[in-house]
C-alpha cells in the first residue's frame, strides 16, 4: 500500500489508469485467471511416466511474498485495492461480522468499532491502513481462492471470521485433545522439517487407527469424533504458528497423509470426520495448504476420492497429489530435500541423528539401467571414523561396501557384501590409515536408479587407548 494513500484513493486511481489504457486484458488475455488455463506440471522421469499419479498437480504459482502488488496484472492489482476498500469500509462501519445492532448505544457502538478495528486473522491486522505488510498477503489468500471476484472473497472471509468466533479456533491452541498418550498423538499427526522452500511439513498417519482400543478412543462415540475433528483443526492452527505473514516469509504448509495399513471406507466414522475436516479446511483456511500428498494410497481410496472430490472446489482439487506405494519416495522427493525427508519413506533424516543434520545436504547420483556405479569417500588422514549414508529411490538393487587403504600392501576390508535392501543405509568405519570407503551398487533392473548419499569424517579416539586410560 503505497504510504499516505487510503485503499478508496488507490482503487480510484487504478480506475482511472485503466479507462485512459484501455481494458483488453481483462476481456480473455489473463494467462492465470482461470483454473483451465493453467498449466499441470508434473516432472517425472521418461522410463517411469505411469508411476506417479496426481489429481490435477497444477497451480504451482504460490501467493510467494514475491508477489507484491506491482508485480500483479491490472485486474488482480484492482481486485486486491477493492477488497481492501470494502475490509476498511466493513471495519470503519462496523459490519464486517454482518450488521450491527441497531439498538446499540452511541458509546457501545465506538466501542464495538474500535473492537473491530483490532481484528485480526492468523495474528495478521484485517484493517488496510494499519499498513502491516501482511495484511495484503492475508487478503490475497481469500481473492485467489475465489478467482479475483471480490465480492465472493469478502463473503468468504466474513464466513470465516463468524465461523473462527463461533467456533473459538483462537482458544483452541490451550486446549488438551486427541490422543491421552503423547507417544499415540505423535503416530498419527506431527510436524517434521520442511519443504524445499522452507514449509512446515505435517504428516497424517492412518496406520494407527488400525488398532481396535484407538480406533473407538477416536470416534467411539459422537462427542469424540467432534474432539478428534477440532484436535485435527488444532494441529492447523499449530501449522499456522509456524508461518510467517511477511515478505520473504513462508506462509503456507504441506500435508503429508500416509494410508499404509489403514483401516478400510468400513471405518465410517474416521472417513466422515476426514472428510468434515477437509471441508472446514478448504472453507475457512483458503491457501494455506500449498499440497495435500496422498501416499500408500489403496485402489479403495482412489474411489473415496472422487466421491469426496464433489464437495471440493476445483482450486482445492488441484492440490492433491495421490501416489501409490510403489511411487512414495520418488513422488515425495519431488517436493522434500532427502536430507528432511524421514527414512521411513526413504529419505535420510533420523530422529535424533548424532551424525548428520539437516544442513548436511545429500549429493545424487543417477544410475543407468544394468549397469553398476561407485560411490567413493577417500580418507587422507588416519584416526578418524568416516561415516555415511545413502538411499536408492525404488531400491531393487544390490550393494557392497569396501574399505580399500592406499597402501597397496594392506589389505582390503568388506563392510558389506551384495546386501539387497528396501530402506536407508548408514554405516561407519574407523580409519586406521589413509584410504577410500568405496559403495559398489549394482542396478540389475532395466529402469534407471537415483541414489542420494553423504558422508562426514569425525575425530575419534581408538577403543584402546581409553581402554588403556
Amino acid at each position: 500500500m503505497a504510504a499516505g494513500a487510503s485503499p478508496r484513493e488507490e482503487l480510484q486511481t487504478i480506475t482511472m489508469a485503466e479507462k485512459s489504457i484501455g481494458t483488453h486484458v481483462e476481456n480473455g488475455h489473463d494467462e492465470t485467471e482461470n483454473g483451465g488455463n493453467e498449466k499441470k506440471n508434473i516432472d517425472q522421469d521418461d522410463d517411469d511416466d505411469d508411476e506417479f499419479e496426481s489429481i490435477a498437480q497444477g497451480d504451482h504459482e504460490e501467493l510467494s511474498t514475491t508477489l507484491c502488488v506491482d508485480q500483479m496484472n491490472r485486474r488482480k492489482k484492482k481486485a486486491l485495492l477493492e477488497f481492501r476498500w470494502r475490509v476498511e469500509d466493513a471495519i470503519s462501519g462496523n459490519y464486517l461480522l454482518g450488521k450491527p445492532n441497531e439498538f446499540l448505544s452511541r458509546n457501545e457502538s465506538i466501542k464495538q468499532r474500535e473492537i473491530l478495528r483490532e481484528t485480526t486473522l492468523w495474528g495478521v491486522p484485517l484493517l488496510p491502513s494499519k499498513a502491516h505488510e501482511g495484511t495484503d498477503i492475508v487478503l490475497l489468500k481469500f481473492l485467489k481462492a475465489k478467482d479475483f471476484k471480490v465480492h465472493e472473497a469478502f463473503q468468504m472471509l466474513r464466513r470465516t471470521l463468524k465461523w473462527r468466533k463461533e467456533y473459538k479456533s483462537d482458544e483452541i491452541l490451550d486446549e488438551k485433545l486427541g490422543p491421552s498418550s503423547d507417544i499415540e498423538q505423535n503416530k498419527v499427526l506431527y510436524f517434521n522439517s520442511r519443504d524445499k522452500e522452507g514449509r512446515p511439513v505435517c504428516y497424517n498417519v492412518y496406520e494407527a487407527f488400525g488398532d481396535r482400543d484407538f480406533y473407538r478412543e477416536a470416534f467411539g462415540s459422537e462427542d469424540k469424533c467432534e474432539e478428534f475433528l477440532r484436535w485435527r483443526i488444532q494441529f492447523i492452527e499449530k501449522g499456522i504458528n509456524k508461518l510467517s505473514f511477511k515478505n520473504g516469509g513462508v506462509h503456507s504448509i504441506v500435508q503429508i497423509t500416509d494410508l499404509k495399513n489403514s483401516p478400510g471406507p468400513a471405518m465410517k466414522e474416521l472417513h466422515s470426520v476426514s472428510k468434515k475436516a477437509l471441508v472446514l479446511l478448504q472453507e475457512n483456511y483458503p491457501e494455506l495448504v500449498h499440497k495435500n500428498i496422498v501416499i500408500n494410497a489403496p485402489l479403495w481410496y482412489y474411489a473415496v476420492h472422487i466421491v469426496r472430490s464433489r464437495f471440493l472446489t476445483q482450486k482445492t482439487k488441484r492440490k492433491f497429489v495421490l501416489a501409490r506405494p510403489t511411487n512414495v519416495t520418488k513422488t515425495l522427493l519431488k517436493f522434500i530435500a532427502p536430507e528432511n525427508l524421514p527414512v521411513q519413506y526413504g529419505g535420510l533424516k533420523r530422529e535424533h541423528d548424532e551424525d548428520f543434520s539437516t544442513l548436511d545436504e545429500a549429493s545424487e547420483l543417477k544410475i543407468k539401467g544394468n549397469s553398476t556405479a561407485y560411490i567413493k569417500f577417500p580418507v587422507s588422514e588416519a584416526g578418524s571414523t568416516m561415516v555415511w549414508d545413502f538411499t536408492v529411490v525404488g531400491w531393487e538393487v544390490s550393494y557392497k561396501e569396501e574399505f580399500i587403504p592406499d597402501d597397496e600392501g594392506s589389505y582390503k576390508i568388506l563392510l558389506q557384501n551384495q546386501k539387497r535392501v528396501g530402506e536407508s543405509v548408514r554405516n561407519s568405519f574407523y580409519i586406521s590409515e589413509p584410504g577410500t570407503i568405496v559403495i559398489t551398487i549394482d542396478n540389475g533392473n532395466y529402469k534407471k536408479k537415483t541414489v542420494l548419499y553423504r558422508s562426514k569424517a569425525k575425530p575419534t579416539v581408538p577403543m584402546y587407548i581409553l581402554f588403556k586410560n
